[in-house]
């Protein structure tokens, strides 16, 4: 590190080293950890908003409390790269989200100071409070501090753990990072009520008069301090025309503050260390904060995909040349078309209009898209709820985050056999968010669900065609379509749409000594390996079954009796997956094949690229033809 640029982030390797500056010392310090992240991540892309939102708020943390003996929980887990820069980690930066390398999140086995591994939202209420009255039983009367921020605070666990904190005499601190931002801007009510809130300039006057007149915190006894939170709640209560939220659940709030103020920040964070109990604070930050472009377009700016050019914010060598589209604009604009001709086709997501490409039917027809922020067991409730009253709902969830709703999908869709069309984006292995964002378990626990089709296309073409076959009006069950990150095949992929007939497969090749049955797009690897084993003179079949549930029990027969050696192919876990159904269709039907699964291992995995994971869980092409290459020894 340049200690000429960086003068004293050069200096902090852990957080007990920031206790040596002096406030204005610590400003400083934020910008040069802006300028270091700005620097890192435009070659090492990751999240980057988010972070630069909380550059403050994390040195301050740091510099109040004790950690890691105090405990931060980072909510959503994206806001923590400036904490993984003060805890010792800052010179393995350059290798965040590569194989082998830093996670993209907080994650307990790669240091002591990352209290909670988290990936998905609104998790830290829940975890800091078990971590605070775990303290207080062992009498250690460690800190327990939830940082939830990035829209996490609308999810249904945020409610249900403040619901129990506030019950509770646990000395848990939630800190409300409100940056009016998700990924997309927050929706729903409760963003609406903290912008009205903190906006009051009413509330803000009153407040700053009362602070100014009485003194500060610090500067006075414990009468005082109840005397001016009694009327700084006096304040609240009638600048909201009603009880503050929060104080009205039973947590004692302070706030709101400007997050990028280090003196506010080091002030309240120093009273609030000592008041016990329940507490929240507010604080008011900008996502992007610091950076021209990510302040001007934040949802653009969330994470960055590529290197790009500090000085106008362009992507550097890019290339413009016609490609595939991604799957989820292939569904994004798809899905347009469709309710182009089925006026009762509507859009739902839990927060990813863009990451899902539902943002582009939102142009065209806002009326009929619906983001219910992030609350996945809400949306498929509410999708259940259109779909019972005739409308054809395309419910798009992250395949890993459709995990937080399952029983929703089994109660409240399946159990009544609703046509709600599941689109699960992001299936299989993702690539550099890792183990809390592969979506490796879908096909597995759709698979027992009564009721449920599952299908998994190869190419964007099918994922077209099979959006369209699951809207057909004659179709009245839930439907799964699951699809991977990343691009399809074609460049020309917009054809007429074409029914596909439920439950049945396609050969893709003829062969006459072992026959790969493959789903989804991982089956691209497949035909590669086929195509490299024929120039070879080695002549092996391979059949897209398309369908999880239910099989082509016809195909399967015609296979099984043919081929003698059988290997299955899915990006997915291998445990009760498609290999698992395919075994349970040999067992039930009396086949003795031999049977070889390649997916993904009964294990969690790590980040790398989606070649690099593929590869090291032995389901590639060059994995394929070992894997025959082994049978055709035996043989």
């Amino acid at each position: 590190m340049d200690k000429n640029k960086y003068e004293l982030l050069s200096k902090i390797n852990f957080p007990s080293d920031l206790k040596e500056l002096s406030e204005e010392e610590l400003v400083k310090l934020s910008e040069e950890i802006r300028h270091f992240l700005i620097h890192q991540l435009s070659t090492t892309p990751g999240h980057f908003g988010a972070s630069l939102g909380v550059v403050e708020l994390t040195i301050a943390l740091h510099y109040i409390f004790d950690t890691p003996n105090d405990k931060i929980i980072w909510d959503v887990g994206h806001q923590a790269y400036i904490h993984k820069i003060l805890t010792g980690r800052k010179d393995k930066f350059n290798t965040l989200r590569k194989l082998h390398g830093l996670s993209g999140f907080p994650n307990i086995f790669e240091s002591e100071y990352d209290a909670f591994t988290v990936g998905h939202s609104s998790t830290s209420i829940s975890a800091a409070l078990g971590m605070s009255i775990s303290s207080q039983m062992q009498n250690t009367n460690n800190q327990a501090i939830a940082v939830i921020g990035d829209g996490a605070m609308t999810a249904g666990l945020a409610f249900e753990g403040i619901n129990n904190a506030a019950e509770s005499n646990a000395n848990i601190l939630i800190i409300l990072n409100d940056n009016d931002m998700a990924i997309d801007p927050s929706v729903g009510a409760l963003s609406k009520y903290f912008t009205r809130f903190t906006a009051s300039k009413r509330y803000n006057k009153l407040k700053e008069d009362i602070w100014n007149k009485l003194g500060k915190l610090k500067k006075v006894g414990e009468r005082t301090r109840e005397f001016i939170r009694k009327v700084d709640t006096s304040i609240k209560v009638s600048i909201s025309e009603g009880s503050n939220f929060f104080e009205g659940m039973g947590l004692r709030y302070f706030g709101p503050i400007d997050g990028h103020c280090m003196h506010d920040l080091l002030e309240v964070l120093g009273d609030l260390k000592e008041v016990k109990g329940p507490k929240i604070l507010h604080i008011k930050t900008q996502k992007g904060k610091g950076y021209k472009f990510a302040e001007e377009n934040q949802p653009a700016w969330h994470a960055t995909s590529a290197a790009f050019d500090i000085e106008t914010g362009k992507i550097i060598n890019d290339d413009t040349s016609p490609k595939p589209p991604k799957f989820q604009d292939a569904f994004g604009e798809t899905l347009i078309e469709l309710a182009e001709i089925n006026e009762k086709i509507v859009g739902v997501t839990p927060a990813m209009l863009s990451g899902s490409s539902l943002n582009k039917m939102q142009k065209v027809m806002p009326e009929r898209v619906f983001d219910v922020g992030i609350a996945e067991q809400h949306a498929v409730t509410f999708s259940a709820g259109m779909a019972i009253d005739g409308m054809v709902p395309f419910c798009n969830i992250y395949s890993s985050f459709m995990q937080r709703a399952y029983d929703q999908v089994i109660h409240d869709v399946a159990l009544q056999n609703l046509k709600v069309i599941f689109c699960l984006d992001r299936g299989g292995l993702v690539g550099a968010d890792g183990a809390t964002h592969h979506g490796a378990f879908d096909l597995s626990y759709m698979r027992v669900i009564p009721n449920m089709v599952i299908a998994s296309p190869m190419d964007e073409i099918e994922l077209r065609n099979l959006m369209y076959t699951a809207q057909l009006e004659k179709h009245h069950f839930p439907f799964t379509i699951r699809y991977p990150r990343g691009r399809g095949s074609y460049i020309t992929w917009k054809q007429t749409f074409e029914e596909i007939i439920i439950g049945k497969g396609r050969k893709i090749k003829d062969g006459d000594k072992i026959a790969i049955l493959s789903i989804g797009a991982i089956g691209t690897q497949a035909i590669k390996a086929t195509e490299m084993l024929e120039m070879q003179g080695i002549s092996i079949a391979h059949y897209d079954m398309r369908f999880v549930k239910p099989l082509d029990k016809d195909l399967l027969n015609e296979i099984l009796k043919k081929f003698k050696y059988i290997i299955t192919l899915e990006d997915n876990s291998i445990v009760g997956g498609f290999g698992s159904a395919i075994s349970d269709f040999m067992i039930t039907s009396n086949f003795k094949n031999k049977i070889i699964k390649l997916g993904i291992p009964d294990e969690f995995i790590e980040q790398g690229t989606q070649s690099e994971l593929y590869n090291i869980c032995k389901y590639d092409f060059n994995a394929i033809i070992e894997t025959v290459e082994k049978l055709l020894v035996t043989k």
